[in-house]
């Protein structure tokens, strides 16, 4: 694997001619930070209305700081229709009263600064809600001047969409407006029009909303399928057949995102942090946007280890396969070393629970939360930790679909069970395994009514292992996820190798380990993950060198097992 220049993740141009990794001060704060990603909704409900808001994320900001994390993601919290659990903005420079108030968010941004905690804001700007007065005024009339704020085109042939573009919520991504006769799109839900950025107007009001929260305070974005803002405008109006199921991204993205850079974060003193999610990009793609020198993001999401065990789509799950899955991570660490960043993640609020993904939560479930806490934690790049990954939180299994409230499930089992005929009990399988709900769930504080999270009723259960699974049993037992990832979050703050090292893969074809080295001036620090129900012989031709000497720093298992890695054992050492 390419070691890295740690100097070329702040600026390319001042490597040392020799190569020399610059001192750790000299890295954006963000290689040493960890970030933990706050879903309102679920999180914690301060006036028992059953819905999570922001007087419940200010309730719990002294265990995110035991925690030990830099910064807060916090998901929407605009007002909004919630047809996407806030994912469409009817307002973005206010705050929907179900999560509280701008003067309740000055509050929490103030009291997470107090513990040095950073807010770092969710940003939407593909599409707006429906309802957002731009779209309101868009639609009203053909030569309306907000019209070409959006995608309108006319029908097609015998009155059909546009082209044959799919929205990622099932169904087409176009809808006929029967005010005007003409077709929007929409990317995702139809409530979620999306924003036509190739016009000038729209991207300076964006800018001018970014700059109106950052002078708030805030301390940078998040930024929602960010790469879909720039669209491949020849095929918006092309056939049907012009797609071809790729991403609809244009080459435009690159000015985009540098234009928003001059427009709103050029010039501005503090340390703000900008990470674009980004389906469908490549390696090369991220180069180019990670590459501090072109001032586009400091770090992406991308979406390759989470595709690899899904069959023809999302919802058909494939068995765990541990080869694949480090093979493209360790992929994504090789080709952003020399440049640019990555951004960790195995779970978010679109994803499934880690360990029950990734891990076995039935039999292992601290082992494989902890194994995965501690691969992830020691590639190189910036962690973020999904609110309940720290105590171990579980997929949910409803019995029925009435019970699941995400719009891109529920959609998903009409078109399924009612146009493609499919039994419910198989589709409903692959809505337990992959769809989002498993993530938002109620946040398991402890083992009262509603696990803590509210005296009124969730919004969403809560999944029903909670009295087993709680902070409050967690951080009370002598097995704590949450002190595991305590001790984690300590040593990237503490030990540069962690943040900066080279990453070099052991043993890429190995069914079930996970191994594989950090350098850094002469350092190197060894992982060992056994990925299995099953012992593992740590003896082979794949050890770096004889560990017999080494220091183990961290390990999920008491004491060092030394000749065999236990079921779902991961260990750190420092050679």
């Amino acid at each position: 694997m390419t070691s890295l220049d740690s100097r070329t993740v702040n600026d390319p141009a001042a490597a040392a001619s020799d190569g020399t990794p610059p001192p750790a001060e000299a890295a954006p704060w963000w290689t040493t930070a960890v970030v933990y990603q706050v879903y309102p909704r679920s999180f914690a409900d301060s006036n028992g209305d059953g819905i999570g808001d922001l007087g419940g994320v200010r309730g719990k900001l002294d265990y995110l700081a035991e925690l030990g994390v830099d910064a807060i993601w916090l998901s929407p919290v605009y007002p909004s229709p919630q047809h996407d659990n806030g994912y469409d903005i009817r307002d973005y420079q206010d705050i929907d009263p179900v999560f509280g108030s701008l003067a309740e968010f000055d509050l929490l941004l103030a009291e997470a600064h107090e513990r040095g905690i950073k807010i770092v804001m969710d940003l939407v700007v593909n599409h707006t809600s429906d309802e957002h007065p731009w779209f309101v005024e868009s639609r009203s009339s053909i030569d309306n001047p907000k019209r070409d704020w959006y995608w309108w085109r006319q029908p097609g042939a015998a009155g059909a969409e546009p082209n044959g573009w799919g929205s990622a919520f099932s169904g087409p991504a176009w809808t006929l407006d029967e005010t005007t006769g003409e077709y929007y799109l929409h990317l995702f839900a139809k409530q979620q029009p999306d924003l036509n950025w190739e016009n000038p107007e729209v991207r300076q009001a964006v800018y001018t909303m970014m700059n109106w929260w950052l002078d708030r305070g805030v301390d940078g974005f998040r930024m929602d399928v960010i790469n879909f803002i720039a669209k491949q405008v020849e095929l918006v109006s092309g056939p049907a057949a012009a797609t071809d199921g790729g991403s609809p991204m244009g080459a435009q993205i690159h000015d985009y995102l540098q234009e928003m850079h001059r427009a709103v974060f050029a010039g501005r003193t503090g340390e703000h942090l900008t990470v674009g999610e980004m389906p469908g990009v490549s390696i090369d793609d991220a180069v180019l946007f990670t590459d501090a020198a072109r001032g586009e993001v400091d770090m992406i999401f991308q979406f390759e280890h989470v595709s690899l065990d899904q069959g023809t789509h999302k919802f058909d799950p494939l068995p765990r396969s541990l080869v694949p899955l480090k093979r493209s991570l360790a992929r994504w660490q090789d080709g952003l070393a020399a440049t640019g960043w990555n951004s960790l993640y195995l779970n978010n609020h679109d994803q499934p629970r880690l360990v029950s993904r990734f891990g076995n939560d039935a039999s292992w479930r601290y082992e494989s939360a902890t194994l995965w806490a501690l691969v992830l934690h020691l590639h190189r790049g910036t962690p973020y930790i999904y609110q309940g990954e720290e105590i171990g939180m579980t997929n949910v299994k409803f019995d029925s679909i009435e019970h699941y409230r995400d719009i891109e499930s529920l959609n998903h089992y009409r078109e399924a069970v009612e146009q493609f005929d499919q039994s419910p009990a198989s589709v409903l399988a692959g809505v337990h395994a992959m769809g989002r709900d498993n993530a938002r769930t109620p946040m398991q504080w402890d083992g009262s009514a509603n696990a803590g999270f509210s005296t009124g009723t969730p919004w969403l259960a809560v999944n029903p292992n909670y009295p087993a699974i709680n902070a409050a049993a967690d951080q009370a037992s002598a097995r704590s996820v949450f002190a595991f990832y305590q001790r984690l979050i300590a040593l990237r703050h503490n030990d540069e190798v962690v943040a900066l090292g080279a990453f070099e893969l052991i043993e890429p074809d190995h069914e079930q380990l996970y191994a594989f080295t950090r350098s850094l001036n002469g350092q190197t620090l060894l992982v060992l993950a056994n990925v299995s129900d099953e012992p593992l012989t740590v003896q082979g031709a794949w050890l770096p060198d004889d560990i017999s000497g080494a220091e183990l720093l961290l390990g999920n298992y008491p004491g060092d097992g030394a000749a065999a890695l236990r079921p779902w054992e991961a260990r750190l050492y420092r050679l």
